[in-house]
């Protein structure tokens, strides 16, 4: 009785308030809106900043790029604006990707201690102080515009502590959406489900371009405002597991309130497991068979999806396609292809690695084929408009197909490993080793493709082809294990799990 009490104050507010058991359908469906939202806030407002760029620096908006030169003719070149001091300088590009470095460094530090957090307290609670704690940070970052302030480390500070909040997103909706959904559908859910990240960014942009001719403040206020409300939808009404709803979805699925006996089953193991209530530990996370070498390779996927992501419109505005410039307007509203990309390529890699129950295996076929998707849009994506728009989607598609597979559904997977004995709770710490491992690399190429590109583009190419390829051969042992453990022998399988090799069990 006790138990069945402590479980019921820990539901949402709002279906408190309504009290009575809902179906499982309809809260598996209210779980996937409010994470698809609460995370889409995320990248609404970590986008702001590559958008606001060319009002904080007007050089960064004409090419005279400190880290990459690339000068445009005179008649070509766009009105020189004010900008914003201290921004507005010889080295204004310079401070601008120091404070998108420092940004990451903190987002991937904090994503270490957010997820050895979130296993140990309510995720609802957890998830909507990152969302209120951003929302404050990005909205300060914009208050600089009202408050007149031109000291660079007051916007370095707001991003770093930004960034450390931005850490509590990821692994925390991962953890909720793994905790609702068993394996057998979770890659093609969960891929459907990521689309929040393109969406996000989507968002994110075509709202701060609309507010910035208001002045560039709003362009950080309006989203912040946005999240904030969102945050406070999620912490009324984010159901953040079956055992907090008292509901059993081992076995048949069905719907199976336990509050005569106050014995709650744990979701996504077999019935009859007793739940682990005791949350695993940061370094016996590490150790759950296929954590490092998915976390390595989404190091290298991610290195190259988020090159993209600070880089492209500037790549796309300062090269001739179809033998005329582009103005940053249409650069960056060019730039979304490849997120529509990238939506597809998660759905499909989802989808397959269900069927073919081989994650590792399509994320390694995916990363592969990125490398002549990359090589392809080097070197023919200016030919013409319609080039580009099929070459960046094409890579679009193969660079965030792997990155999707493996923050979700391979995330997911491994937090729920049979090799933990039925204990649940390691979710959102697998998810955040392997995302926090990922986010180094978001942070390093970001800055590597500032300093290769003053010298060549196609430098900062074959940089991310040697990622890629990189990121295909981290998980060549667990590509083997998976096509052994095809075969109808079981030997195989016992010798592959004896070396730790992961695999895509049903859990």
């Amino acid at each position: 009785m006790a138990q069945s009490q402590q479980m019921a104050s820990k539901k949402p507010p709002g279906l408190r308030l309504f009290g009575g058991a809902g179906s499982l359908r309809t809260y598996q469906t209210l779980v996937l809106v409010l994470t698809f939202f609460a995370y889409a806030c995320f990248h609404m407002t970590r986008k702001i900043t590559s958008i606001v760029k060319s009002a904080l620096d007007p050089q960064t908006k004409m090419g005279f790029s400190h880290w990459g030169r690339l000068h445009l003719h005179t008649s070509e070149a766009p009105a020189l604006n004010t900008g914003w001091l201290p921004f507005n300088t010889a080295d204004g590009s310079a401070l601008l990707g120091e404070i998108d470095v420092a940004f990451l460094a903190a987002y991937s530090i904090g994503m270490f201690f957010a997820g050895h957090i979130g296993d140990r307290i309510d995720l609802r609670i957890f998830l909507t102080i990152g969302m209120v704690g951003t929302a404050v940070f990005t909205a300060l970052f914009g208050a600089g515009y009202w408050l007149n302030v031109h000291s660079f480390y007051y916007f370095l500070v707001v991003q770093m502590v930004s960034g450390l909040f931005q850490s509590v997103g990821w692994p925390s909706v991962v953890a909720v959406v793994g905790n609702w959904f068993g394996k057998s559908k979770r890659g093609l859910i969960m891929g459907v489900w990521n689309a929040h990240t393109s969406i996000g960014n989507i968002a994110g942009s075509l709202l701060a371009a609309f507010l910035l001719e208001f002045g560039w403040g709003w362009s950080f206020a309006v989203p912040s405002l946005v999240m904030a409300l969102v945050g406070l939808v999620v912490y009324v009404s984010l159901p953040v597991s079956p055992e907090v709803m008292e509901i059993d979805i081992a076995g048949s699925g069905e719907l199976n309130c336990e509050k005569d006996t106050g014995t709650v089953k744990e979701p996504l193991l077999e019935p009859g497991q007793q739940v682990k209530h005791k949350a695993v530990g940061f370094l016996e996370a590490w150790r759950i068979p296929g954590v490092a070498p998915f976390a390595l390779c989404l190091f290298f996927s991610k290195l190259v999806a988020y090159t993209f992501l600070y880089w492209l419109p500037f790549y796309i505005s300062h090269t001739r396609i179809g033998g005329v410039y582009l103005s940053d307007a249409m650069a960056g509203s060019l730039s979304t292809i490849f997120d529509v990309g990238g939506v597809l390529g998660g759905v499909l890699a989802g989808h397959i690695s269900d069927r073919l129950n081989a994650r590792a295996i399509t994320a390694a076929s995916f990363m592969y084929c990125a490398i002549p998707a990359l090589f392809l849009y080097r070197a023919y994506g200016s030919t013409s408009m319609a080039w580009n728009v099929c070459l960046m989607f094409v890579t679009g598609m193969f660079v965030n197909g792997p990155y999707a597979l493996i923050t979700t559904a391979v995330s997911a997977d491994l937090g729920t490993h049979s090799s933990l004995n039925g204990n649940s709770r390691a979710l959102a710490t697998v998810t955040a080793i392997i995302d926090g491992t990922g986010s180094i690399g978001a942070a390093i190429g970001p800055l590597l493709t500032g300093y290769i590109s003053s010298k060549s583009w196609s430098a900062v190419f074959t940089m991310l082809m040697a990622a890629a390829l990189l990121a295909g051969l981290l998980l060549t042992k667990l590509v083997c294990a998976e096509l052994q453990g095809k075969t109808p022998t079981s030997a195989s399988k016992d010798v592959a799990d004896a070396q730790g090799t992961y695999y895509s069990d049903e859990v």
